[in-house]
């Protein structure tokens, strides 16, 4: 999730197959196993709980919450109809549920408190109004539910390379945000919410060579820094 070939882009900007082929690759399956890795440690104990991925492409995520950690419901949510039409034709592990729907980050389709663990990857940097985009997830988390956010680091190699991009022409990475911890930390205050735990991840350039050498180094120090992190993850809590 941390780059794609082409790269990360909101709803409409490029198809499913995109993502498909970023993960086939083998700096994509090494940085998208420590990412999930992360991900999955952050939003915790899932056992009988109801989880949400918000911007949820083609489903990858939501189906690691719902195999991972034995959950009752995982919903996914993607203003894209092809991300949803290919998350929904994917097939989930046996005894998981998962459904798929097409929604807006900022505008979500279910009820107040409806989910115990709510998800949102790569998204925020791409949404005009992230703080309203994290005020409607916490409005559909329960009292004491989780929300996890990872998003796209601002002071790493990775961001360096997309900002040049968007400089020789790329619109997507001319208009997309990056975040330091600080920054989500700003969001969660922004929306009440109880900042539990922050970490770092992909901390290699995005060279194959160095990643294959330096991923089994990369959570020992996500604990420690997001100095460096080309992905910042964030688990808050709903008081």
């Amino acid at each position: 999730m941390s780059d794609r070939a082409p790269p990360v882009a909101p709803a409409g900007q490029f198809g499913p197959d995109v993502y498909a082929t970023w993960r086939a690759s083998s700096l994509g399956e090494i940085v998208e196993a420590l990412e999930h890795r992360l991900l999955l440690r952050l939003a915790g104990d899932l056992q009988g709980r109801a989880a949400l991925d918000v911007g949820c492409g083609d489903g990858t995520l939501a189906r690691a919450l719902a195999g991972a950690g034995g959950a009752a419901l995982v919903s996914g949510c993607d203003i894209d109809p092809r991300m949803i039409a290919r998350a929904a034709g994917r097939t989930a592990q046996p005894g998981a549920t998962v459904r798929y729907i097409v929604a807006d980050a900022t505008h979500l389709p279910f009820a107040d408190a409806s989910f115990d663990v709510v998800t949102v990857v790569t998204v925020l940097a791409f949404v005009a109004n992230a703080e309203g985009a994290v005020r409607e997830m916490a409005r559909v988390l329960r009292p004491g539910g989780r929300l996890v956010i990872g998003e796209l680091g601002r002071w790493n190699l990775w961001a360096a390379r997309r900002r040049v991009r968007g400089w020789l022409g790329a619109s997507i990475w001319r208009t997309a945000t990056f975040r330091t911890a600080a920054g989500l930390h700003r969001l969660a205050r922004a929306a009440q919410l109880d900042v539990e735990q922050v970490a770092g991840a992909i901390f290699f350039p995005p060279w194959l060579p160095l990643a294959r050498r330096l991923a089994s180094y990369d959570a020992a120090l996500g604990d420690r820094t997001t100095l460096g992190a080309a992905f910042v993850a964030m688990q808050c809590r709903k008081a």
